[in-house]
């Protein structure tokens, strides 16, 4: 056994052969990039300098001792740093955005996201002395979701591992995390920059424009999945692997030390979102960004477990409850926005309105997030005393509708009252009438039309919509259409006296002049009104023609003839009911249309 002082001597030569400060060759070479031979006499070099710290053989030259240990930790450093640089590159743009690409994922295909040690546990689990290159450690619980990659080939990680050891038993933990975050933290932001992950601040972000946000937000959505379950989780690996069990959460304080920073730059961007103005055409990226944060928030509990990670934790659930009171106050915001869009000009031709089409597709947008706000959801609308009417009262009793559903018919309750005080912009009542027929009718099939929206909404309610656009459609033919069958009555055209045959054909010529012009103008007028959906286009000709075409063939049938044994009959029997069948299919089209007589012996 060799005295200490002759196996510091010889170790003190090693550590001096490789001192960069002092060796051409040295400063040229690197220990652990020639032979394992090489790089295992330096660390028991580096280990004897250590054991002399406390050997009372060399105590008197205590300041050697020091100078040395220096010399090595600088050493140490610069290759730990080097084998870092070598092995280290951004993920490659196939494994970035193809979670279940080729490379060693530890996941359990069976689990249920649950955490389960046993589920994680490594079948060749080896002891804390065993090669940690080759060790998945049970410590790491992963959701069924995350899969880690490796950075770093095992034998650099061992060689990381030995340095680190090293460094941090002679007291340079600090400096020991610093190299290595400094390392990494460049391959995280090459990552980044691949994801499309910008460094913009949370202001930066708040006067973005919303279409250039919304693409943002997108990408910001597959970034997050990526860098939580892929980059931070194969970081937290690598740093269990060479830091672990080294005393003082070296592998903790490591990990946050390289990911603090760019996980606070991924988070601020959501943060920034969940904190912006609100305004009715966020809410559907907001529920996108709450569904992606709330589906990963498991992956970052687990990747981000410790205390020394705990301030990320809690951005990331604090921004999601945000963004849940985002989604509430939009919601909110939107309901009155409908009850008070302030425009006054009325649609041409009685339309629907695009209130009503945006509105509803709207609402469509939100039966499609129905599970998310059901749970974001849980209050009725707050009515007032100034409320048009109260959504409970649209709602039969005893039927059992979520806060949701409540939500969605005071949308609608407000947008119907909205259309009322639209209506009446309209000069003309029939007009005002076919609007609101339109409008409510545009209602009901949007409801029809989404099986989920349906559902919240009820069968019961759906058929009062229903019942309102069809009184607007009796509405508008009462208005229209009364004063028009008025003309083809009998009363007032029959007289009495022994010359006469009974009826007045002065008052039967003015009576067939007024039907003749009434129905002329109404053609004139309501060939350019339009209801778009066809279907209830021609429902309405058809219950016109209904009460219309026998009307006129019954009161032509009756006085035809006294008006043909007169002089010039074309001047008052102007049109057959050939003519009348022909004419209601101009009605409803949106364009002017002329009146095409076609005279026909009877």
């Amino acid at each position: 056994m060799e005295p200490p002082e002759v196996l510091f001597e010889a170790a003190e030569k090693i550590i001096l052969r490789w001192d960069s400060t002092a060796s051409e060759e040295a400063k040229e070479r690197m220990i652990f990039e020639g032979s394992r031979i090489e790089a295992d006499i330096y660390l028991r070099a580096v280990d004897e300098i250590q054991r002399s710290l406390s050997s009372a053989s060399v105590s008197s030259d205590q300041d050697k001792v020091n100078g040395a240990i220096q010399i090595a930790m600088a050493r140490l450093e610069d290759e730990f740093r080097n084998i870092l640089m070598i092995h280290t590159s951004p993920l490659e743009s196939e494994s970035l955005n193809d979670p279940n690409s080729s490379f060693n994922s530890r996941i359990s295909t069976e689990s249920s996201g649950e955490f389960n040690v046993e589920d994680y546990q490594d079948d060749d689990h080896h002891s804390k002395d065993d090669d940690h290159s080759s060790t998945v450690h049970s410590s790491y619980r992963s959701t069924s979701s995350i899969h880690e990659m490796d950075l770093v080939p095992s034998e650099a990680i061992q060689d990381l591992r030995n340095i680190a050891e090293r460094m941090i038993s002679a007291g340079y933990l600090r400096e020991c995390i610093q190299v290595y975050g400094s390392v990494r933290k460049s391959a995280i932001d090459a990552s980044f920059r691949r994801l499309g992950i910008e460094k913009l601040s949370i202001g930066d972000v708040q006067r973005l424009e919303w279409d250039s946000l919304e693409a943002k937000i997108r990408r910001w959505i597959r970034a997050a999945k990526v860098c939580v379950r892929i980059l931070f989780a194969s970081e937290k690996v690598l740093c269990e692997r060479i830091f672990e069990d080294l005393g003082s959460s070296a592998d903790d304080t490591c990990f946050m030390e390289t990911v603090k920073g760019p996980a606070i730059q991924l988070f601020n961007f959501a943060e920034a979102i969940s904190i912006s103005r609100r305004s009715p055409e966020k809410l559907f990226k907001i529920l996108d960004l709450h569904d992606a944060l709330k589906d990963l928030l498991p992956d970052v509990d687990a990747v981000f477990r410790s205390n020394l990670s705990e301030s990320i934790r809690v951005q990331a659930s604090e921004i999601l409850s945000r963004l849940a009171e985002a989604a509430r106050g939009i919601l909110s915001e939107f309901e009155n926005a409908v009850q008070r869009e302030p425009s006054r000009v009325a649609v041409p031709g009685g339309t629907i309105h695009p209130l009503t089409r945006y509105v509803m597709n709207y609402i469509s947008l939100i039966s499609d997030y129905k599970q998310t706000l059901l749970e974001l959801i849980v209050a009725k609308p707050r009515c007032t005393e100034e409320d048009p009417t109260s959504p409970e009262m649209e709602l039969s009793e005893g039927e059992d509708r979520s806060p949701l559903a409540f939500h969605l018919i005071w949308i609608m309750v407000n947008l119907q009252f909205n259309l009322d005080g639209k209506s009446k912009h309209y000069r003309d009542a029939s007009l005002a009438h076919l609007f609101l027929m339109n409008n409510i009718h545009y209602i009901v099939q949007k409801v029809k039309g989404s099986p989920e929206l349906r559902e919240m909404i009820g069968d019961n309610y759906l058929r009062k919509l229903t019942g309102k656009f069809r009184q607007a459609a009796t509405s508008y033919q009462r208005a229209t259409w009364v004063r028009v069958l008025h003309c083809l009555r009998d009363e007032g055209l029959h007289v009495s006296g022994s010359f006469s045959s009974g009826v007045s054909k002065s008052a039967l010529r003015e009576r067939f002049k007024s039907f003749n012009s009434m129905f002329e103008e109404t053609h004139r007028i309501q060939a350019t009104w339009l209801i778009p959906d066809p279907q209830l286009r021609e429902e309405l000709r058809i219950s016109i023609s209904e009460k219309l075409i026998p009307a006129y063939r019954s009161f032509l049938g009756r006085f035809r003839g006294h008006i043909e044994s007169g002089r010039h009959p074309e001047m008052y029997i102007k049109y057959s009911v050939e003519d009348l069948e022909i004419a209601v299919l101009d009605f409803f089209e949106g364009v002017a249309a002329s009146m095409h007589i076609r005279r026909r012996s009877q």
